[in-house]
């Protein structure tokens, strides 16, 4: 049992109703995820963290769980979920699922039965007050300058319910031990179907002040218990939490190795945009300084360039998050809440081979554990048509066949939008045609991935900034028991040959591994690296005792 598998995993995230329809419905579903999975394990995908897959309104991407222990029946049944599991493992694939908890579905038996009667044993499971606060707390899915609020006025309750997000998803009342109970055995029923851990949604949320919610003692004792109920049941599981919020936050939930073993790096995800725009390393540079010392060797961060939502770029100053704007989302229906872009990543860059190749070489050396969404790997785009986040939310693309290949039902019963025509259509970006092309990009992502998973010193080694003399580049290096993983990344549109200054001893026998052309042999005297525009090194020293 490899208990630390996730350090050098390598993530896909997917959502199983937009993936792949194997009965023609319109709709992707388990058998069709689990007919891909050959293709998944070529890609070097080792770990599936699959969107909401439990019973469902669907009014938020089933962010909106109606039955934690029944399936989405459009995805098919938990039959079709364990044949998924058994058929992921022969093929070295673990699977995470999304887990939302800090609210339900309003249609949750829970909430419907929590508003019939203040003596309900429901009635303390969400959030409940009679009167309005005078200054109530602001909501996170309204627009920038619309009046909000997270308290919801209910005529069956005669009283108001929270809610962080929409008002169809009540805030649940995680104080309440009736309700951590409730979680606990979820997780245990998961985790018997075979589960290797949960991606924890909105784990800041859980802990906000709620009105008369009310902790006794430490909030994050709650994550702990968490943590020790998972590994107790399956010693290998995992807890990847959606933590939105600044670095120095980051240890709280990760704890002394007993919260989180995983924590989705958003701080780090917003500099890296705001170094595109400006083409220069050093606002990246400056968030990789900001990591938290404290980190060891059993946890660990999840880098990522494009999620299942918007761009969120809230860690940015307004002024620099104009600067992202101006650049990436110039026209305001590419915008979204006033903070986040709602495009994908390929027309982000323009599609620029060269720019989408230098973003993907910084996923999967920046430290942490690279965490790749469905379509990346061969430059899906967005359809700007389809409201809201839906944008990014497309079917994927698998060949130039009618809807993409991903299902023969009529276009019109699709369960989203499939691009067509144009630069970022099925009939040009698919992965049948990249399968078959040797320069494609889809085969430049697999050769990454292999040669991420050769080195895994990206993975489970400390990092360090290399001063480069000049503010496009970026260098870096991770050390671990094995050896040395370095990296450099040219931000710029311009050939660059910088002068290192670093220990001779130290730098001595490092080797060029991959690169976006076949640079010179690397000379630790003379320490010169050269850069073409957008280019990238990987560079390894293996230690001489090994």
């Amino acid at each position: 049992m490899n208990k630390f598998w996730y350090k050098n995993a390598v993530i896909y995230s997917l959502d199983v109703e937009t993936f792949k329809d194997s009965n023609g419905d319109g709709t992707g579903d388990f058998e069709g995820l689990k007919n891909s999975l050959p293709y998944l394990s070529s890609l070097g995908v080792t770990c599936l963290w699959l969107l909401p897959i439990f019973d469902t309104p669907n009014r938020d991407n089933g962010y909106d769980v109606k039955d934690y222990y029944k399936i989405d029946p459009r995805l098919g049944d938990l039959g079709h979920f364990a044949q998924l599991i058994d058929a992921a493992e022969e093929v070295g694939i673990r699977v995470l699922i999304d887990l939302a908890v800090n609210h339900t579905s309003s249609e949750h038996f829970w909430f419907q039965e929590s508003r019939k009667s203040k003596s309900s044993k429901y009635r303390d499971y969400y959030i409940w007050v009679d009167e309005k606060p005078e200054d109530p707390a602001p909501n996170m899915m309204a627009e920038e300058g619309e009046k909000s609020t997270s308290w919801k006025y209910d005529r069956t309750a005669k009283a108001y319910y929270f809610h962080s997000f929409y008002p169809h998803q009540p805030d649940l009342n995680i104080a309440n031990p009736q309700v951590q109970k409730e979680i606990f055995r979820i997780m245990h029923f998961w985790l018997k179907m075979g589960v290797s851990g949960f991606r924890i949604d909105a784990a800041p949320h859980m802990f906000k002040e709620k009105g008369r919610m009310d902790f006794e003692g430490d909030p994050h004792e709650i994550f702990r218990n968490f943590r020790e109920f998972v590994e107790t049941q399956k010693p290998d599981a995992i807890l990847l939490a959606e933590v939105d919020l600044d670095p120095n936050q980051y240890n709280k939930y990760l704890g002394n190795e007993d919260q989180m073993h995983m924590l989705f790096n958003f701080y780090v995800n917003n500099f890296t945009y705001l170094a595109f725009a400006r083409e220069e390393a050093t606002p990246l540079a400056r968030a990789l300084q900001r990591m938290p010392k404290e980190i060891t060797e059993k946890e660990q961060l999840a880098t990522f360039l494009r999620n299942h939502d918007e761009l969120n770029l809230d860690k940015l100053s307004r002024n620099e998050r104009e600067e992202v704007f101006k650049a990436f989302a110039p026209q305001e229906n590419m915008r979204i809440f006033g903070r986040g872009i709602r495009r994908r990543l390929a027309p982000i860059l323009d599609n620029n081979r060269q720019k989408m190749e230098l973003a993907h070489s910084l996923l999967f050396t920046l430290p942490g554990t690279p965490v790749l969404r469905y379509g990346e790997e061969i430059g899906m785009g967005e359809d700007l048509s389809m409201e809201g986040r839906s944008s990014v939310r497309t079917v994927m693309q698998w060949a130039n066949e009618q809807n993409g290949g991903f299902s023969n039902a009529p276009t019109e019963n699709l369960i989203r939008n499939v691009i067509s025509g144009g630069e970022f259509g099925y009939e040009k970006v698919n992965v049948s045609d990249q399968l078959r092309d040797p320069d494609s990009f889809l085969t430049w992502i697999s050769k990454a991935i292999d040669y991420r998973k050769e080195f895994p010193e990206f993975g489970w080694g400390r990092s360090h900034i290399i001063d480069t003399g000049d503010p496009h580049v970026l260098g870096y290096y991770s050390k671990s028991d094995k050896g040395m993983g370095i990296a450099f990344h040219n931000f710029s549109g311009k050939e660059i040959t910088i002068k290192l200054e670093v220990d001779e001893e130290e730098f001595k026998n490092v080797v060029d591994v991959f690169g976006n052309i076949r640079y010179e042999k690397f000379d630790p005297k003379n320490q010169k690296v050269k850069l073409t525009p957008y280019g990238y090194r990987w560079m390894h020293k293996k230690h001489n005792y090994l």
